[in-house]
């Protein structure tokens, strides 16, 4: 078959390597990966110079788009924009904060339909394990979710209640009867009334409500279940690197057990949080420097594989930015469009590639949800979702610039490094230099068991 485009670079991020290669695209696939100087026949050919990158399209798999039923607070049109803006060209939706909460195949028809023609990238889908909705797995995964999302605390919302161990041994066998995957918000409730009397709008007393023990106890439970059960299980959003150490032995002694962390937990330091800057609550909250960096190095070692953005908006009125109250203020933080540069300015302060950026961003988020035969490298058959970008451009970030719908973000005036200069999805650019192309383009993702 012949290419009908021709991407070429001096810095292509290729599986193994950083190289001068030419991308051949015909049909929305990746043909050919050949030499720089290859034959290019009849077709377009878009050179990209020095020092800008092409690399895989980032996938993220930890996405709250709200709609139907809270798309004043995010919705599937400003979402996808801001991810394509970003470099993401495939983001999974988590199933709570719309209305009705992906728990049955119903809710399930209801977000694909408000979702039709509103993507500008590939979206899929998270269902949901709250109580009593076992007898609705199987359907769920036969319909193409992705996976399941539990929390072991109250989610927020009504409409996504939380488990408990004696949910959770209902649901378990199911999930490893029809070989699904578990997502777990692992913290358990906290049983500690420390934080009574203290000044709502310091971040301590925030941070002091939401301790490390509570989180680390809810991944002991994680790991015991997945052992009884062999049930495949992925902590989300992990914030105590105290957990490492156990996660590590859990993995080697054949616990089928994976971690993934965020943005915020390898930028920000609570140490640095001001008194009622409510943009920076989040669940589990932003921990100290030393927990940071023992993040790093998890990340490093592989025991954490994923970085995702949790992106979790809400009308900037429920930030409580006024009072300052941290007890009372929406816990969430925005930042799909940010995730490469944040990660990028983190991870070259500390020596790593551009490389490790792909696999944590591209590579590793696919293969946790069995789509790395699709997405997230650069080879022969896979899509050809391709960003360019270019790692020494800096910028200063203000909320004028981002396109998802409520602004408000804790990285308004961050100077960050790696700036997405063009999104490819499937051969096709949608974004380059803050324009937006073939709008709503992008598919819905319904995955065979």
């Amino acid at each position: 078959m012949d290419a009908d485009l021709i991407i070429r670079g001096r810095n292509v991020v290729l599986p193994d390597a950083i190289a001068p290669a030419s991308i051949h695209i015909a049909d929305g696939l990746i043909i050919n990966v050949g030499p720089y100087d290859g034959p290019t026949g009849d077709c377009d050919v878009i050179d990209v110079a020095s020092p800008a990158v092409v690399m895989p399209g980032l996938v993220d798999t930890h996405v709250h788009v709200n709609e139907p039923g809270r798309t004043e607070w995010e919705g599937f049109y400003t979402a996808t924009r801001a991810a394509a803006a970003g470099g993401t060209t495939t983001l999974i939706d988590m199933p709570l904060n719309s209305i009705p909460a992906t728990t049955t195949v119903a809710a399930f028809r209801t977000k694909l339909k408000a979702a039709e023609d509103k993507c500008h990238v590939d979206v899929g889908f998270w269902g949901g394990v709250v109580p009593g909705n076992t007898n609705q797995l199987e359907g769920l995964f036969g319909a193409g979710v992705v996976g399941f999302k539990c929390f072991l605390v109250p989610s927020g919302v009504d409409e996504f209640p939380h488990v408990a161990e004696q949910d959770l041994r209902l649901a378990m066998p199911e999930l490893t009867r029809l070989g699904a995957l578990l997502i777990v918000h692992a913290e358990l409730p906290h049983e500690s009334d420390e934080v009574n009397g203290k000044d709502p709008t310091l971040y301590d007393t925030f941070l002091s409500s939401r301790p490390c023990a509570d989180e680390n106890k809810a991944i002991k439970l994680m790991i015991r279940l997945s052992r009884e059960f062999g049930t495949r299980v992925h902590i989300v959003h992990l914030s105590s690197a105290e957990a490492l150490p156990m996660l590590r032995e859990a993995r080697a002694s054949g616990v089928k057990i994976s971690a993934e962390t965020c943005p915020h937990y390898l930028h920000f330091v609570s140490e640095s949080i001001a008194a009622a800057c409510t943009e920076f609550k989040c669940c589990p909250p932003i921990r100290d420097l030393d927990n940071r960096e023992q993040l790093w190095h998890g990340l490093v070692d592989g025991t954490i594989e994923t970085v995702v953005s949790d992106h979790s908006p809400c009308p900037t009125e429920m930030k409580l930015r006024e009072q300052g109250d941290f007890m009372q203020a929406w816990g969430g933080i925005s930042s799909l469009q940010l995730r490469l540069p944040i990660v990028w300015t983190e991870a070259r302060r500390r020596g790593l590639s551009i490389l490790d950026l792909s696999r944590w961003l591209c590579y590793e988020p696919a293969r946790l949800i069995n789509l790395h035969h699709r997405k997230g490298s650069i080879a022969l058959g896979q899509d050809a979702d391709l960003i360019v970008w270019d790692p020494e451009a800096e910028f200063t970030v203000s909320s004028e610039m981002l396109y998802h719908r409520n602004k408000l973000t804790p990285y308004d005036g961050e100077v960050l490094s790696g700036l997405v200069q063009k999104t490819f999805l499937r051969g096709q650019k949608i974004y380059d230099g803050g324009e937006f192309f073939a709008e709503n383009s992008g598919s819905l993702l319904l995955l065979e068991p």
